[in-house]
């Protein structure tokens, strides 16, 4: 006799019909340790984010037992936090690898929907003057309201327009463009930019570039390594200082530009599949770009609730221009070079 072949949901099939929603994993039966251990973030900031996201993640679905709020927010962090996909997280809270890869998008998507709420510069006069001050305090570097760099994150090759993601190093990459202040809180996050682009490149297609030239910032800069040219508004450092005003300048500007150099460090550690080292992110660019976007957004919520640097850095140098490059971004405009020059002679001497 024939037998009638039935596709299964292999989640209907493990746990069965009854309730609308999918709770295999209830965050009152773990401990502390637990959390913290294999999604990286203690309780109540879980708490947090399933009242955040909550009304995003509980959209209308075809499948007739959805996965709850909590159990893809919980999919997500572990995938964030460790950079293991999928087999040995899902079998943690009971889902299976294509619904923990679902789980993980739709969290995405509903960071990034957020982005603009948890990443921007302050709105009011009183909140820059606060952030100058506490550049100021730091290493004595007037008039700076954040710190501009780049940091690469590898990703598969994509089908299309191959050549533009291959970095100098010959692997696939987006070079993230990000501020960040004093904290390490990001002010500007652009994740979309191909490896091939060179910072310098990067900053000059980008936003960012586009609201400081049009004066949304008047009277304050940015500082960023020699990747970058001299601009009015973007303090670098000189290649070879030679006055006594000059080495003070240059030493606080490398003093108070490696804020952002710990701020990749702890994105990259906290955030273990930015880091490289379970290997590249398996999806598309534009996809790839929304999870660097999400763990942005995530360590920015982080540090509003009061979690600072807590694992290891990375072992290794932060990565720099060849030598030629710093020759190469030397060259400047006449009015940058008269600021800096005033800045170093006001300050300095």
């Amino acid at each position: 006799m024939a037998i009638p072949i039935t596709v299964l949901d292999c989640d209907l099939l493990l746990y069965g019909r009854g309730h609308r929603t999918l709770d295999r994993f209830k965050l009152d039966d773990v401990t502390d340790e637990y959390l913290m251990s294999t999604y990286g973030f203690p309780r109540q900031f879980i708490y947090y984010l399933v009242e955040l996201l909550g009304a995003s993640l509980s959209r209308p679905t075809q499948r007739s037992r959805a996965i709850s709020p909590e159990t893809q927010i919980l999919a997500a962090l572990g995938f964030y936090t460790s950079g293991s996909f999928q087999t040995r997280m899902g079998d943690a809270i009971g889902i299976s690898q294509a619904s923990m890869s679902r789980c993980v998008a739709n969290v995405t998507e509903a960071l990034v929907e957020r982005a603009s709420q948890f990443i921007h510069f302050p709105a009011d006069e009183a909140s820059m003057q606060a952030l100058k001050d506490e550049f100021y305090g730091l290493a004595g570097m007037p008039g700076v309201i954040g710190v501009v760099d780049c940091i690469h994150v590898a990703i598969k090759a994509p089908n299309a327009e191959d050549l533009s993601y291959v970095n100098r190093k010959g692997l696939h990459s987006l070079n993230c463009l990000m501020v960040c202040d004093i904290r390490g809180a990001l002010m500007t996050v652009e994740t979309n930019w191909p490896g091939s682009l060179q910072d310098y490149a990067v900053l000059q297609q980008s936003s960012l570039r586009s609201q400081f030239e049009a004066g949304m910032h008047k009277d304050s800069w940015l500082l960023g390594d020699s990747s970058f040219f001299l601009r009015t508004w973007l303090m670098t450092p000189l290649h070879i200082p030679e006055t006594p005003a000059e080495y003070r300048y240059n030493m606080a500007h490398s003093a108070t530009h490696s804020v952002i150099e710990k701020t990749f460090r702890t994105l990259c550690s906290r955030f273990r599949c930015l880091d490289g080292s379970k290997g590249a992110l398996q999806y598309s660019p534009e996809k790839s770009s929304h999870i660097i976007l999400a763990c942005c957004v995530l360590h920015n919520i982080s540090l509003e609730h009061g979690m600072d640097v807590w694992s290891s850095p990375m072992t290794g140098p932060m990565e720099q221009p060849p030598e030629e490059e710093y020759e190469h971004m030397e060259s400047l405009d006449l009015e940058a070079d008269r600021v800096r020059q005033e800045l170093m002679l006001t300050h300095f001497s």
